[in-house]
């Protein structure tokens, strides 16, 4: 689709990732960009129009689509990382993520899937990672909610085509964010050049935009191996 004079949504609008998207695609020439955020008070983004939404509330994310009935792009940023372990962790960490990258997700889409089919078709950013492919100790449950935020990416691509919506996933590790605060500035990548690959891969209508060496190098290896995926773990024992 053309980002310029689209009606973009965009979740989690008020830092990282998502303030960066929502910049650019006011400097793409899109006509209007919705920032979605939970506490609109919190927004400081010229040009853009403060949305109420907390995707992780049902009635938050109607209110939403009530609010913004001319959108034709939907991005799905919002994100949390709780670092729970999935054996020992607190399971509201671990449902937490799970209710905001799974079933928030999800939510929004089915929320504004048919603002977008009525205004003509349109797009879908899923902002994925590459914690959707490769899953580790101290990142359970974001692995298993973004692997199903995945599933669920693959799925809603195929049921929308017909109404002539696109879905891309994004796929990248570690930006330079709030979120990755404790990662060394050398392992991640700029969260602006991130966006602008993001918004060209819409553009482009692909299906997938994997942005980074990290994500490419996992997913080469999601069939080269076990091993290379998870090295130092015992082979699978012969059956």
């Amino acid at each position: 689709m053309d980002i310029k004079n689209s009606v973009a949504v965009v979740t989690g609008a008020n830092r990282g990732l998502g303030r960066q998207l929502a910049t650019q695609l006011l400097d793409r020439g899109a006509a209007k960009v919705y920032a979605g955020v939970r506490d609109p008070a919190s927004l400081d983004l010229p040009g853009a129009v403060p949305l109420q939404l907390d995707i992780t509330d049902p009635a938050s994310i109607a209110r939403a689509a009530r609010t913004a009935p001319d959108a034709t792009l939907l991005i799905n940023n919002a994100g949390v990382s709780t670092h729970a372990g999935l054996t020992d962790g607190d399971m509201a960490d671990i449902r937490l993520e799970m209710e905001t990258h799974f079933f928030g997700s999800l939510g929004v889409t089915r929320a504004f899937a048919p603002v977008l089919a009525a205004n003509g078709g349109g797009a879908i950013l899923n902002v994925l990672s590459v914690l959707s492919w490769v899953h580790r100790p101290g990142y359970g449950g974001y692995s298993a909610a973004k692997a199903a935020e995945w599933a669920m990416t693959n799925v809603v691509r195929q049921e929308l085509a017909p109404s002539g919506i696109d879905v891309t996933a994004l796929h990248v590790g570690y930006m330079d964010t709030d979120m990755a605060g404790y990662v060394a500035p050398s392992d991640k990548v700029d969260p602006a050049w991130v966006a602008g690959l993001a918004l060209d891969g819409i553009e482009q209508r692909a299906p997938e935009v994997v942005v980074d060496d990290l994500s490419r190098n996992v997913k080469a290896a999601l069939s080269a191996g076990f091993d290379l995926l998870y090295p130092g773990l015992p082979a699978p024992a012969a059956r």
